[in-house]
């Protein structure tokens, strides 16, 4: 299988927030540029196979195992969650300083063969999802006669 980069417009715009002279201006004015709210954060995956099935394993920290969603389309495979923020602060707190990202994110990708989606399994562990994707047998072939 093909080695494929993901491009995104915006990455290099989230360059300038590590430019600290920049940021500093922003400071004092309780303003900060939000360069990262451009861009959802990746969900990167692995991808193996064997004979009978492909093992895919995704990076999904901070997600609740609930909000994960996989959903199976013949070759196609679609993974999407929500990654939700704890809003319990007490009174006197105030965010100086917000990185993390909190929202959708989604990423589908194609296999090169069928998969059989009612084998198919998922586990979630330490921040890792593992599909399970055995792969759907190939329909018996047959001749035609042509008349």
């Amino acid at each position: 299988m093909a080695n494929l980069t993901r491009w995104s417009p915006f990455k290099s715009l989230s360059r300038f927030e590590q430019n600290a002279p920049f940021d500093d201006i922003f400071r004092g004015f309780g303003l900060r540029p939000q360069w990262s709210e451009l861009e959802a954060p990746d969900v990167r995956i692995d991808v193996s196979e064997n004979d009978g099935a492909y093992r895919v394993k995704a990076e999904m920290p901070g997600v609740d195992k609930n909000d994960i969603d996989v959903s199976i389309n013949g070759n196609q495979v679609a993974i999407s969650a929500e990654i939700k923020r704890e809003s319990k602060k007490k009174d006197d707190e105030r965010d100086i300083c917000t990185e993390r990202y909190y929202g959708q994110v989604y990423r589908s990708f194609s296999l090169p063969d069928e998969v059989d989606s009612g084998k198919a399994s998922a586990h979630y562990e330490g921040g890792v999802l593992t599909l399970e994707l055995p792969k759907q047998k190939s329909s018996s072939a047959r001749k035609l006669t042509v008349s």
